[in-house]
This record gives C-alpha cells, structure tokens and sequence, in this order.
C-alpha cells in the first residue's frame, strides 16, 4: 500500500498515519529515540557516579554525533544495497547489545564511550534504509506531512526521555536504567522483523556487477554534494539546527550565571523541543504545501530572531518564551523536505539519506564546541545571540539559491500525472536499468541525474 498526493494537494495526519508501513516505522523509531535519550541519561550520571569526571560525564551527550560522519561517508551505499528488514532489525538489535553491555560488563568509562561511539558510525545505514522505506510508502504532501509526523514524534521522545531518565535513574539505578533501554531497543527490533515485509533491496539491472560499498558510498556522496540543486538542500537542512544546537548547549551556564532556580535549566531546555512541536503540528496541520515552501526562509529567520535578544540576559520567564518561539522556526524544513526527495536520484535515495542525517549530527556536535569557545571569551548570552544571528545570516544567503531550486524535468510530475504517476515513471526507469543512477549505483560512473 502506498499513500500518493500531488505536491499540490492537501492530506491529514490521520490519512498518512494509515499507512501501515509508515506507522511501523514510526512507532518503532519513536520508542528507540526514548530509549536512546535514557540511554545517555543513564550512562551520563553512571560515568560521573564512577569517575567524578564532570569532562566525561558531558561528552557523552556529544559521543554519538560525530562517528556518524564516518559512518554516512564510508557506508551509506548499505542502505540501498541491503534488504530493509533485516538491516533495520539489525540496527535495533546492536543498540540493544550495546545498552545490556553498557549495564552488566562494568566497562571503564572510556571503554564505554568508544562503544557507544563506534555503534554510532552505523546509525546512518540504518536511518538511511527507514527513511528510504517512508519515501516509498509516501508521495507529494503525505510525504511531507509523514516527515511532520516524525518530526513531532521524534521531539516528544527526547521530551520523555528526559523526563523519565531521572526519574528512572533514581529509582533504578543507572544500570537498571540502561537494561531499560536494551528492552525498548529489542522490542523494536521484534516488530520490525515481525511487521514489515520482506521488501527488497534497491533494484539493480541485470547484467551489472556492482561497486564496493566503500567506493560507492564515496563517490555517490560526492556526487551529491557536487550537485548545486541537491547541496542547497542539505545546507539547508544542516547550518540553522547547528546554530541553533549551540545556542542550547549555553542554556545552563546562562542559567547559571544569571542565577536562576536549580530546577531553571530543565525547564529551558524543555522550551525549544516544545515550540518545536507546536511549530511541525501547525506547519503541517493548518498550511497548504505551497505556503509551506514559502514560508521557508521565513521560518528559518524565525529560529534565530528570538536568540538575539540573549545578548540582553533576559530573565526567566522571558528566556523560557523566546526558546519557545525559536523552537517553531524549525519547522521550515517542512518546506524543504519535497523539493530534497525530488532533486534526489530513486536509486541512490538511502544513501542521501543516510547523507543528509549524518551531515545533521556532524553539524549539530560541531556547532555547541564552537559557541563553547565563543563564551568562553565573552559570555553564555552573547553568544547564544551570536548564533542567532549566524541562523538569519544563513537564511539570508541561501534565499536566492533556494528560489531556484527546481525539480528535475524527467520527475517532474504533470497535471494529470501527479506524484503517484511521477514515482511509477522513475520505478519502470529502475526495473528497465535506464535510470540515470544506475551506472553510479553499479559502477560507480557520474550520474546524469545530478546536475553539475
């Protein structure tokens, strides 16, 4: 079953959450994304229990950031050339050995860190291979509204991660806590393996033998980013959450050196997931597509303005409604979401994925060291307006590249062919080896499918 909707026509979150294989995939990404947030909690306050090491305890907040960036660049190509079910089932299982080892081996601290960062340069083969299964499942607006949906799912996770991380701390101890986090993990593993079917692999034509997934992955990768249509997007997509990143790694010196209540700096970091999903949920409940892309520069502005005014030291009150307000500008990338899966090639759409993501996660662990460094010389708030106004300096720059994104002609789709009808054009492409990406996927040559 697939859910189809032109680009130009209005679906329901209820329509789209129909959709068996999305909600699947979304309920299991969910649960794994509580889990990875406990996870961290656990293992952050067990770390500081045994080494006392206030340095350690925070890195392990950062740990899974950047071996993705190894992971997306060296094998991304898994995520087209492997069957979905049992990579993604195998991704669950790994966290799941991972958490039950971080609980019962008694590893020193940094032993542990170096296994939960070496798990991590997986993460994009596994995310890559999801999210190309929702592009499938989802056409036009269904698309968008389904990345709405996991955007909204995804902030209400770590909100309850969070929340339930002490709490399960202190009355299970950290190690309990993380046993926790092995049995959310294998439980998504079982319904991945028991509900989504068999699907294959990319389709490859007959005849071609493929590359190493080393070469593929780079070359593809480079291909993409080469492309102007494609790099825009992942700008996009990557510089205003590393910003705004940065911004919420100074919430608690802030706090601290304006002497707010202990319990302020919960709070705080509470605020921007909360605007975030109030800012999908409108963007995608109450905008037609149209006005979405629209919005996007607007939007993105939107997620830096408020952060200016930290350079003022707003007081509490204040503070906790302007993170608030800056947490809806994320929604922007509602806006953007189309044009990427459009501009992309059907054959390579994993690894962009798993691209996309792992961009994201190297940006978002890059952005709080550098406006860690910036306060250092100055001070939490000027510097959290700093990033703010590096988020509207982006939004500024990338508006006229973004004005002349467009999609490509071949998948372009017609008044009366619509996106459903684009899709089976690029499939029967696929299944006849006269895609553009099937000489990249197979042998690694350039892709006439990305401009240059």
């Amino acid at each position: 079953m697939t859910t189809t909707a032109p680009a130009a026509q209005r679906v329901t979150y209820r329509e789209v959450f129909a959709e068996p294989r999305f909600r699947l995939l979304l309920l299991t990404r969910s649960l794994a994304i509580g889990a990875d947030t406990l996870r961290t909690v656990a293992l952050s306050m067990l770390i500081f229990a045994v080494t006392g090491s206030p340095l350690l305890a925070a890195v392990t907040y950062g740990v899974a950031f950047l071996p993705q960036a190894i992971g997306g660049t060296l094998l991304g190509a898994l995520a087209d050339r492997v069957r979905p079910r049992p990579l993604i089932t195998a991704g669950y299982g790994l966290e799941a050995t991972t958490a039950a080892v971080l609980a019962l081996a008694g590893l020193p601290a940094g032993a542990s860190l170096a296994l939960v960062a070496g798990i991590a340069t997986l993460t994009p083969v596994f995310g890559g291979a999801s999210s190309r299964l929702i592009a499938e499942a989802l056409d036009g607006d269904a698309y968008v509204l389904g990345r709405s949906l996991a955007n909204i799912a995804a902030s209400a996770s770590q909100l309850l991660g969070l929340a339930a991380g002490g709490a399960a701390v202190a009355a299970l101890g950290a190690r309990h806590a993380l046993l926790v986090t092995a049995a959310c993990h294998l439980a998504a593993a079982a319904a991945v393996r028991v509900r989504l079917p068999g699907l294959p692999a990319t389709a490859k034509p007959p005849g071609q033998l493929p590359a190493s997934v080393l070469r593929q992955s780079w070359t593809v990768n480079r291909q993409l980013i080469t492309d102007p249509a494609v790099r825009i997007l992942l700008l996009a997509t990557w510089l205003p959450p590393a910003f705004l990143a940065a911004a919420e790694s100074l919430i608690v010196p802030y706090a601290a050196q304006h002497r707010f209540p202990a319990s302020s700096p919960g709070l705080l970091l509470a605020c921007v997931p909360v605007g975030m999903i109030a800012g999908d949920f409108a963007a995608g409940r109450l905008l037609r597509p149209a006005t979405r892309e629209r919005l996007t520069i607007p939007l993105m502005m939107l997620a830096g303005l408020p952060l200016l005014a930290f350079a003022a030291g707003p007081p509490l009150p204040a503070a906790a409604g302007l993170l608030a307000v800056t947490g809806i500008g994320p929604a922007y990338i509602l806006g953007i979401q189309r044009r990427f899966l459009d501009a992309v090639p059907p054959l390579v759409l994993g690894q962009a994925f798993g691209l996309l993501s792992t961009g994201l996660m190297t940006f978002q662990g890059a952005g709080p060291a550098l406006f860690g460094a910036v306060a250092q010389t100055t001070s939490p708030g000027p510097a959290m307006a700093l990033a703010g106004a590096a988020i509207i300096m982006t939004a500024l720059g990338l508006l006229p590249a973004l004005r002349t994104v467009t999609v490509p002609d071949a998948d372009r789709p017609g008044p009366r062919r619509g996106a459903a009808g684009a899709r089976r054009a690029r499939a029967r492409q696929r299944r006849s080896g006269d895609h553009p990406c099937v000489t990249a996927a197979t042998q690694v040559l350039p892709v006439p499918g990305l401009r240059k």
